[in-house]
């Protein structure tokens, strides 16, 4: 009763929510620096998500997170409240690699749209590879970007092989990758589960792992590193898949 409950309040308060704060985004989306101030707004939308599912939010290591410089922010996937969840405790501007699809939504395609955020058709490779290397102009511009190394959500709690694109966009950048672990939001809300659980969400930030230096030849072991820290920052230390995956192929199933 209760789950149910609080999933009619997440879709009634995540409608009206979108309605009012994509509006928002949309209109002032333009205004300069592009993308700023619908990201302020995306940041209330966010947590008015969450607040509507009867779900709590925590954060850690947000003093971890480099201000002034660009960063890959590479968070694990179990739930479309990740999304959320990240929007609302990362303490920087930044933008999120996001699937295509969700473009079109009405209110939220429009603030995204107008947010700067990169759409990726993961079922085009040659597509896919060409939002990579607009997220890495983004970085160039010194904007910090976010990505879901899995690619897709999770269905057993399990990390994912890592694929290797947003790997190779932080190597030839030069810049830190910021791993981030959620964890909660699978046991809320899960891949294929349609009707939320209340709980909490943890997002945890950890330390900066360089890339300055490296080679593209390195990317196995920096790979490696950040699945660790992913597993450990989630709280799920030693189960992870082991790494794996191409450079193109892009599945941000939200």
């Amino acid at each position: 009763m209760l789950r149910a409950l609080a999933m009619l309040s997440f879709v009634v308060v995540g409608v009206v929510d979108t309605i009012v704060m994509g509006s928002y985004g949309a209109v002032v989306g333009f205004v300069p620096p592009r993308g700023d101030w619908t990201l302020r707004g995306a940041r209330w939308w966010a947590r008015g998500i969450l607040l509507g599912g009867f779900v709590g939010l925590r954060s850690e290591g947000r003093e971890r997170v480099p201000r002034g410089e660009p960063v890959v922010f590479m968070a694990n996937h179990e739930s479309w409240l990740d999304i959320p969840a990240l929007l609302a405790t990362i303490p920087v501007q930044v933008r999120f690699l996001a699937k295509k699809s969700l473009f079109k939504t009405p209110f939220l395609g429009w603030a995204i749209s107008a947010m700067g955020f990169i759409p990726v058709d993961r079922e085009n490779r040659r597509e896919a590879v060409r939002s990579f290397e607009e997220a890495a102009a983004r970085i160039r511009r010194g904007r910090s970007v976010l990505l879901f190394p899995e690619e897709t959500r999770s269905t057993d709690g399990r990390l994912l092989p890592l694929q290797r694109g947003g790997f190779l966009i932080a190597i030839k950048a030069g810049i830190p990758i910021v791993p981030v672990g959620i964890e909660g939001a699978g046991r809320c809300l899960g891949k294929h589960n349609y009707l939320i659980r209340p709980g909490t969400v943890t997002v945890r930030f950890g330390e900066p792992i360089p890339t300055a230096g490296r080679g593209v030849t390195e990317k196995g072991e920096l790979m490696e590193q950040v699945r660790l820290e992913l597993e450990r920052l989630r709280g799920h230390a030693g189960a992870a898949v082991a790494v794996g995956g191409d450079a193109g192929g892009v599945r941000n199933d939200h």
